[in-house]
């Protein structure tokens, strides 16, 4: 029997794969067989070696393909090889010498200031519950950077109006204090007296449905891509947004990026950096539109 149809049937009837990744996986074995026939009309595709390997990567770069899709090709061709070292039809995996491409980390999607300041500040809330707290719940995203978790979870107690603070427990029971501005404590008083005076017993969380019980993380998506989709054309709209935006422009006002991990509780610096590429990408777009020689 081929190989490649022996590995097939392995991942049918033994792994049980989806019919997605069945598909996948043959695609891109037989994919790599044809490529191998067009440099030798002799190749086998279990005497493969990893300098023809190489060779496809790059055949597959020329054609456009995208460093992630060739990765998941490459690790199609890994798993044949470890089944076939397992069944004793080879005694090594070509694939361990290759070095695959490096796929690239995806920038931070955000909002523009002008975007989030129309939002805010554009009379689009209404003077009801659901108003007041969709109101209070944009403004505490953006304004605080707050996980979605965080502010689903979030308990009257731990909002300190005198200090201007949250507390908040976020990744791994990590406790942190996030500050707030002004503005949103006017926007958190109004809320919660419109909350209480409706559901005054209804526990410590503070933000509720209409009915009165906790919001849910699917409500508290609706809310925000609603508004969102009033002041910007993204076409990625959700409560993350409003923390990158947080960030990113806290970072062109010229914060540090230090205080931005502390605020952002991130547990170390390298996940707060992606913020200076973006800051980056758009300093470059300001210099090609503005640059007489750009």
């Amino acid at each position: 029997m081929p190989k490649i149809q022996l590995f097939l049937d392995y991942l049918k009837y033994e792994k049980r794969n989806s019919p997605h990744t069945f598909t996948a996986y043959e695609n891109d074995l037989k994919q790599f067989k044809s490529f191998g026939k067009q440099i030798s009309e002799d190749f086998i595709i279990e005497n493969a070696d990893h300098h023809i390997i190489r060779q496809w990567i790059i055949s597959l770069m020329d054609q456009g393909i995208t460093p992630r899709s060739v990765n998941r090709k490459i690790s199609a061709l890994k798993s044949f090889y470890r089944f076939l070292m397992r069944q004793g039809i080879t005694d090594h995996n070509p694939t361990d010498r290759v070095i695959l491409p490096k796929i690239g980390k995806k920038l931070p999607v955000f909002i523009q200031e002008r975007e989030i300041n129309y939002l805010l500040d554009g009379g689009f809330f209404g003077n009801d519950f659901q108003g007041k707290r969709d109101r209070a719940i944009i403004s505490l995203f953006y304004e605080s950077g707050i996980r979605l978790s965080e502010l689903k979870d979030l308990r009257i107690q731990n909002i300190d109006f005198k200090e201007k603070t949250i507390k908040v427990l976020g990744k791994r029971n990590k406790e942190r204090l996030i500050p707030f501005p002004f503005e949103i404590s006017a926007v958190l008083r109004e809320y919660l007296e419109e909350r209480n005076g409706l559901f005054g017993d209804a526990g410590n969380i503070v933000f509720l449905t209409e009915k009165g019980v906790p919001v849910y993380s699917k409500l508290i998506y609706r809310i925000v891509i609603k508004h969102l989709s009033l002041v910007t054309t993204l076409d990625r709209k959700s409560p993350h947004i409003l923390r990158h935006s947080y960030a990113t422009h806290l970072l062109n006002h010229g914060a540090d990026l230090n205080a931005i991990k502390e605020l952002l509780g991130h547990s170390n610096l390298a996940a707060t950096q992606v913020y200076t590429h973006t800051t980056f990408e758009e300093l470059k777009k300001v210099y090609k539109q503005a640059h007489p020689r750009g």
